[in-house]
């Protein structure tokens, strides 16, 4: 190692390609924070235009109770609530009965019984919500996100001439305990930041946990169906709004989710369960995300140059990256606190495992659903408890 710095060559170059990762990350973070929460111009919908909120529910989660109440309570003159669950046995069932008894001015329709249209369970649940939908804009909304009273006039608000779809990528919120933080960090200042920063640069992903439709346009490309073309119907949607020469775009400012408690185990399912299909709907785009975290770039690079000034430098370019994390965390009002810090740590010392296992294997446990995803419309192995 001591005679590399003295050739010179090999630490000029890694010190290069290490410095230009920070710039990149670094200019990724300067987006976020000035993107999230900016209002655009008026939408280009006109006001009240009738909308359809399709959620698909599956067991009664954490938040369960707040999370549907919202769904009731948004402050829109023109909405109607579709509620799909597959199996008519679902615990969440006397729940959702009882809001749609207190709340019998809002127009809300529960439908029992999936359509296996491929092997993504959620999808496979919207089927027929979405047929059902009385209006031209429908959204499919996740069970777990908190919708604040303005939800629709948020989707509504990103519309442009060229949108083909509206989405909202998922905010990590309340959360209950380390590793509930852990989660937000890989939510929120990563995820979170890189999803505007591509939309900022015309490469805008879709997310399902939020997405507004206008439904003549998906149904004349085949509809609802059509996203059984990847086994991620946002990974389909995505590229079947592009294929339209449309953009996804995003909300000014994105939903949360609130978390609860997560212990190490449940983090790393989800994560590698994400990035597994990552890998397999966009590859070239999830083969750099190896250093989107600042741990391995940076630790190899000291590694491998050596020497005190040059790993202080490195050193000092690191607090300089967290730093900036923690700061759109302020900047967007995301959970913070100093242990979020010593999150970003061990996120980005699981982010070399998760991206190693993308690559190693094929299986994931979606839903309760085992399911191997080489192929693009997977018929699950076996049904399961939940792992949502």
């Amino acid at each position: 190692m001591a005679a590399l710095p003295e050739s010179g060559t090999l630490a000029v170059f890694v010190l290069c390609a290490t410095f230009a990762i920070v710039l990149v990350n670094l200019a990724s973070l300067a987006v976020a924070a000035v993107r999230i929460g900016r209002r655009g111009r008026p939408s280009i919908l006109p006001p009240g235009v009738p909308v359809s909120v399709v959620r698909p529910l599956r067991g009664i989660e954490a938040f369960s109770e707040e999370t549907l109440r919202a769904s009731f309570r948004l402050d829109y003159p023109a909405y109607e609530l579709i509620f799909c669950v597959a199996d008519a046995a679902d615990p969440i069932l006397p729940m959702l009965e009882r809001m749609r008894a207190d709340h019998p001015r809002i127009p809300s329709r529960l439908i029992l019984g999936d359509e296996r249209i491929g092997g993504n369970p959620k999808l496979n649940n919207c089927v027929r919500g979405w047929e059902a939908a009385r209006h031209d804009w429908v959204i499919l909304a996740d069970s777990n996100v908190m919708m604040p009273a303005d939800y629709i006039q948020q989707m509504q608000g990103a519309w442009r001439s060229d949108t083909g779809l509206v989405c909202s990528t998922p905010i990590g919120d309340r959360p209950d305990g380390f590793f509930a933080l852990v989660e937000c960090a890989f939510l929120n200042t990563l995820q979170a930041r890189w999803q505007y920063a591509g939309e900022a640069l015309g490469l805008g992903f879709a997310q399902g946990k939020s997405m507004l439709w206008h439904k003549p346009f998906l149904e004349a490309r085949g509809g609802i169906r059509a996203l059984n073309a990847e086994i991620a119907e946002d990974a389909a949607a995505t590229k079947l709004v592009r294929a339209a020469g449309c953009r996804v775009h995003l909300v000014a400012a994105p939903f949360r989710q609130p978390l609860g408690r997560r212990s190490l185990g449940e983090v790393w399912s989800r994560q590698v369960r994400w990035a597994r299909l990552r890998r397999v709907t966009f590859p070239l785009f999830f083969a750099p995300e190896i250093v989107i975290g600042a741990l391995l770039p940076l630790t190899l690079a000291a590694v491998v140059v050596g020497g005190t000034e040059a790993s202080a430098l490195l050193a000092g370019a690191g607090a300089v990256w967290y730093g900036a994390e923690y700061g759109l965390a302020v900047r967007t009002g995301w959970p913070r606190s100093p242990r979020l810090l010593l999150a970003f740590l061990v996120r980005d010392a699981l982010l070399p495992a998760i991206w190693a296992s993308a690559w190693a294997r094929t299986a994931i446990v979606w839903r309760g659903n085992p399911m191997d995803i080489r192929t693009r419309t997977p018929a699950p192995l076996e049904t399961g408890p939940s792992a949502a």
